[in-house]
């Protein structure tokens, strides 16, 4: 077994400790224990909801609160931390706890885990990872108890708490609300600042991703020597929130009061990158503002965070490769740093895949179901990004569609290039071995 292990590549051990983990929480949600009914979930509703836990995604074919028991709902949350926090990130960190040393190829796995530039470091960057995400989901958690207690009792308001504090720090989008309402998210507190401020600036933590965190802990406030990635993902991020947001409350949501308008307009701004919470009717909202959803759910979070997405790294290299074209530029550049060729290929390579899964994905289930194109592009989006969010469609689609709803679940959280990686054995071209050059027209 040793042997086996050791031959795996770091890309194949990260794939198979997702699909491992994916089958134990299937396992766990079947016990008659995990379902309030006493007789466990069928396999495929453990199976989806083991895939959308483990991919941080929230998409449910059963409501939360009403179907599964406390025991279920735990074995749910452990399932979002794991896959939030990265399958290999808390492996290390149980081996590191418990006295193992941390071999030289475990590091390298971790690395690829978590997207970090070297391997120098790795095991005291990881501690860090564990120990701040603890320390934001407690203090989330603590915030919005007074609230959940408040409205639900100290005992279950406590659990809310906890609950809800995990779920949008790993920007996972399960929630308990079906209490209230089915599926209804938490349009319930939409009115609630506590609870959408503390929500959404917990989801855009999670997504700025470790490695930007352990940067700003690093040089602090001096923004001038951040590292040319945080600057990048702290910008798209901070354009990503305020353009959208402003959109939304000039063009949506014109009925509500202002105070509500705005928390309204700010969290739907938030949610699709990649948390699939919601405090509005995603029905209600205009084909436009849809529209808008969908690009934010595929642009999604950064690297090496709980978020999903292309990523907004990808993203803004996608975009400064255009502009460097319409420049004649020869290079991509971003805060008088020169973006290497090889950086700007998976971009686009990155970017082409995506939208070649959310294409065929949503034209899939559009043909298997006989549904709108629109909206089945809409939760295919959400499934790919791993982020949850619904028009309603998820819970009545056949087997066929929820299985590819699973695959893009498991795709969006491993990466496609993870999956390529773990399945190509090709080496890396000899640069001697180069083949003759030819032009083709591209305009």
């Amino acid at each position: 077994m040793k042997k086996f292990g050791k031959s795996l590549s770091p890309s194949q051990i990260i794939i198979l400790g997702f699909a491992g983990v994916i089958l134990l929480g299937s396992l766990l949600l079947m016990l008659p224990i995990a379902t309030r009914d006493g007789r466990g979930a069928v396999f495929a509703d453990a199976l989806f909801t083991s895939t959308s836990a483990v991919c941080v995604t929230g998409l449910a074919v059963q409501d939360t609160a009403t179907y599964w028991s406390v025991f279920g709902q735990a074995v749910i949350l452990t399932l979002i931390q794991i896959g939030g926090m990265g399958v290999v990130t808390v492996a290390v960190a149980i081996f590191a706890v418990s006295g193992k040393k941390i071999s030289l190829r475990e590091r390298s796995i971790m690395q690829e885990s978590i997207s970090a530039n070297r391997l120098g470091g790795i095991v005291r960057l990881t501690g860090f990872i564990i120990r701040a995400a603890a320390c934001f989901e407690l203090l989330g958690a603590a915030v919005m108890a007074p609230v959940f207690c408040k409205e639900f009792g100290p005992a279950k308001g406590l659990w809310y708490a906890v609950f809800h504090s995990v779920s949008a720090f790993c920007n996972a989008g399960f929630d308990l609300m079906g209490d209230k309402e089915l599926y209804s998210s938490l349009t319930y507190f939409a009115d609630n600042p506590v609870i959408n401020l503390t929500v959404m600036s917990l989801i855009v933590i999670g997504g700025i991703g470790f490695l930007t965190w352990d940067d700003i802990r690093t040089r602090k406030y001096h923004i001038r020597r951040y590292q040319m990635q945080t600057k990048v993902i702290l910008t798209a991020t901070l354009c990503l929130i305020l353009l959208p947001t402003v959109y939304f409350f000039l063009s949506e949501f014109r009925d509500l009061p202002l105070g509500k308008r705005l928390l309204c307009s700010a969290f739907q701004a938030v949610t699709p990158r990649t948390a699939g919470f919601n405090t509005v009717d995603l029905g209600s909202m205009s084909g436009n503002a849809v529209g808008i959803t969908v690009i934010l759910m595929l642009v999604g979070g950064s690297p090496g965070s709980t978020a999903g997405g292309i990523k907004t790294t990808t993203f803004a290299v996608t975009l400064s490769a255009a502009f460097s074209v319409f420049r004649r530029r020869e290079h991509v550049h971003f805060f008088n740093r020169r973006i290497d060729d090889a950086t700007v290929k998976n971009a686009l390579a990155v970017l082409g895949m995506y939208l070649l899964l959310f294409l065929s994905g949503g034209f899939t289930i559009s043909q298997l179901e006989g549904l709108s194109l629109g909206d089945c592009l809409f939760e295919s989006a959400s499934a790919l990004a791993t982020v949850g969010l619904t028009l309603g469609l998820t819970p009545g689609l056949g087997p066929v569609s929820r299985g590819i709803l699973i695959l893009l679940m498991y795709i969006g959280r491993v990466g496609w290039l993870t999956l390529l990686f773990a399945a190509s054995s090709e080496k890396k071209q000899n640069g001697a071995e180069r083949l003759p050059q030819e032009k083709i027209n591209v305009v």
